[in-house]
């Protein structure tokens, strides 16, 4: 492609952190393959991470898709993984096929991918049948995720809920905190590391640390998005320093 690949990213109106780490894996990826990108966001509503207003938020993204469609994006993701698990299992593949159509409706039609469906994705091509994950949500829609994850396949040994119920305070977690969080887990019998089943919590400066403390494969929801989002672009999955997921092995 001589233009730059347009990232499309259906983002909740208080997420400020998938428009950060997402660009910033890309833009990394610069430094060793030739392909260039420029990010282009559509907004949901939501302020507090409750169920009701995750679903009162997912009925926006319809309209999301087809503004970003009238951008003429290459791929399309849909930056709120919480937001899609609280709605059912296997609620990610209905969404997918949704979205996508709104944009074969407006004649621009893309592949649309979710932060929830590539996580779930992601532990397959791990090969990560036990996992261990880290949460910022209260504890109900943690259980929630953890159901998901589990009724896609992957076992959850054990997982932490942060419990921090206002979306911009989760973007303010601090990363460098999550280490000594996963180091008071029991991830001896895990496959893998779910370091942040979350696009809004930070964590990507967190991810080497955590694979040499743990010697485990660590992959987050961001992480995951943007393998899925240069697979669907048929774009060679990797980045340097996001991790064993983007490392080039997968």
């Amino acid at each position: 492609m001589t233009r730059p690949y347009r990232i499309g990213q259906i983002v909740p109106s208080s997420n400020i952190t998938m428009e950060t780490e997402i660009p910033a894996m890309l833009t990394a990826r610069q430094q060793i393959r030739p392909d260039r990108f420029t990010f282009h966001s559509s907004r949901m509503r939501m302020k507090t991470v409750s169920k009701e207003e995750l679903a009162a938020m997912d009925g926006e993204s319809d309209r999301c898709a087809l503004e970003l469609s009238d951008a003429a994006v290459d791929v399309m993701g849909y930056a709120c993984l919480v937001a899609i698990m609280s709605m059912g299992p296997g609620y990610h593949r209905e969404s997918q096929q949704r979205l996508r159509q709104r944009t074969r409706e407006n004649d621009q039609e893309c592949e649309v991918v979710t932060s929830a469906g590539a996580l779930v994705d992601a532990l397959k091509v791990l090969g990560a049948n036990k996992v261990v994950v880290v949460a910022p949500y209260m504890k109900p829609l943690t259980e929630m995720v953890v159901e998901y994850i589990r009724g896609e396949g992957t076992e959850v040994l054990e997982y932490r809920a942060l419990e921090i119920p206002n979306n911009l305070d989760v973007a303010r977690h601090d990363p460098a905190r999550l280490p000594d969080i996963v180091a008071g887990m029991d991830f001896s019998d895990a496959d893998a590391i779910v370091l942040s089943a979350c696009v809004q919590m930070p964590s990507l400066a967190a991810v080497p640390k955590v694979e040499a403390l743990t010697g485990k494969p660590v992959v987050t929801a961001a992480i995951a998005t943007t393998y899925a989002m240069l697979k669907a672009l048929d774009l060679e999955p990797v980045v340097p320093g996001a991790g064993a997921l983007l490392s080039g092995a997968y």
